[in-house]
């Protein structure tokens, strides 16, 4: 346990008194391991900002202020790339920002390329709007996962597709594609015709061994976009900001996403998330270093506990990708970890085809409910 880590500051007890929907989904009996929460305070330059602001009244519609710049600056220290803020445009959330940047860059009906298994909203939100997610599927090297280049190049060139939605880092394996892969992506969409979007929201959850390449830094990216928030990483999802970001090679499209898409982002997080960009790194420091622990700790009570349980450390965010086909529970191993343990996870067929037999765990929260969670996984197995 790390002692100073903002994952030891509440009990379960407290935990269980929030109101969020990764608290109040299930049953008061189910410990919750799912919904990409984070069991943590607020980063302290945060709460002050928020306090002031609820101090002033200051509760109208957002408006996108100095959040751009901060994300500038951010960028600029924590990646070494620096965006033009000029070409920024607030948005609701990541999945909101996509698909408006879809309407504005692409026909309904056309494909778009996802690597799976993918985070759900891509498959929910893209057929909604009237997209076909084309599904690549990642390689498996040993016990983790690559891109597989070969599939992904067949993908691209598939009739019918016009977009490549790229997670980086990917959500729920936890790859950081290499500086080496990055630009031979890039070049292949731009040979290929095929506009490049990058949800980079996990980005500032990299752990070291790992470094993320924004994918806009490349010189070849074109007419690309990047979704970026501080909505993971300082656990502000719920106030609704975030920017979609374009090149220099963009910035005509940019024009054409309508300026009423930023009326639904919130004040609120407007204002967190510049504090965050601004005046929260030391916080995400420390959590950094309780998120590694705790990527650590699951390897070790899967180990002891449920050696039968495929796992690879994720190189980013605070998901864990667990194999769990050899444990003979079917497509959906979370139904019985929920029914017979009391723990909820996410299910690994929402992420599609290769996630048959998964699941994914938020590693998030105490090391004592982590472990809890493991105990009451292996408690369902041995009680089938």
């Amino acid at each position: 346990m790390h002692p100073d880590s903002p994952l030891n500051a509440f009990t379960l007890a407290e935990l269980r008194r929030r109101r969020s929907i990764k608290w109040r989904q299930y049953a008061d009996d189910v410990l919750p391991l799912w919904v990409a929460e984070m069991d943590t305070p607020l980063a302290p330059p945060i709460h002050t900002a928020l306090a002031a602001a609820v101090e002033l009244g200051d509760t109208g519609y957002a408006h996108a202020d100095g959040l751009p710049e901060a994300y500038t600056s951010f960028a600029a220290h924590r990646f070494g790339w620096s965006p033009d803020p000029a070409r920024m445009l607030l948005v609701p959330d990541v999945m909101q920002g996509i698909v408006n940047v879809l309407r504005a860059v692409s026909e309904p009906g056309a494909g778009v390329v996802v690597n799976t298994p993918a985070y759900p909203p891509f498959f929910s939100f893209l057929h909604n709007a009237g997209w076909r997610v084309v599904e690549s599927p990642l390689a498996r090297s040993g016990g983790g996962y690559t891109l597989d280049l070969d599939r992904l190049a067949a993908d691209l060139r598939a009739p019918g597709v016009e977009v490549y939605l790229l997670c980086n880092p990917h959500n729920p394996t936890g790859l950081v594609l290499s500086p080496a892969e990055l630009p031979w992506i890039a070049h292949l969409a731009v040979s290929c015709g095929v506009r490049g979007l990058a949800d980079e929201v996990h980005a500032p959850l990299t752990y070291p061994g790992a470094v993320h390449v924004p994918y806009l830094s490349l010189p070849d990216a074109g007419p690309a976009f990047a979704f970026v928030s501080a909505s993971k990483a300082w656990n502000l999802a719920g106030l609704k900001a975030a920017l979609a970001v374009v090149g220099p090679d963009g910035a005509a499209d940019l024009a054409r996403v309508p300026a009423e898409v930023s009326f639904g982002a919130g004040l609120f997080g407007v204002i967190a998330a510049e504090a965050a960009f601004r005046q929260g790194v030391p916080w995400l420091d420390s959590l950094l270093v309780g998120l590694d622990g705790n990527r650590r700790l699951l390897a070790d009570l899967l180990a002891a506990d449920l050696p039968e349980v495929g796992y690879e450390p994720p190189q980013a965010t605070y998901l864990a990708w667990l194999d769990c086909t050899r444990l003979g529970l079917g497509d959906d191993p979370a139904e019985v970890f929920e029914r017979e343990g009391r723990v909820a996870v996410n299910p690994g067929p929402a992420f599609g085809e290769p996630g048959r037999g998964h699941v994914r765990i938020n590693l998030a929260t105490h090391p004592e409910l982590l472990a809890e969670g493991v105990r009451r996984m292996a408690y369902a197995v041995r009680s089938r």
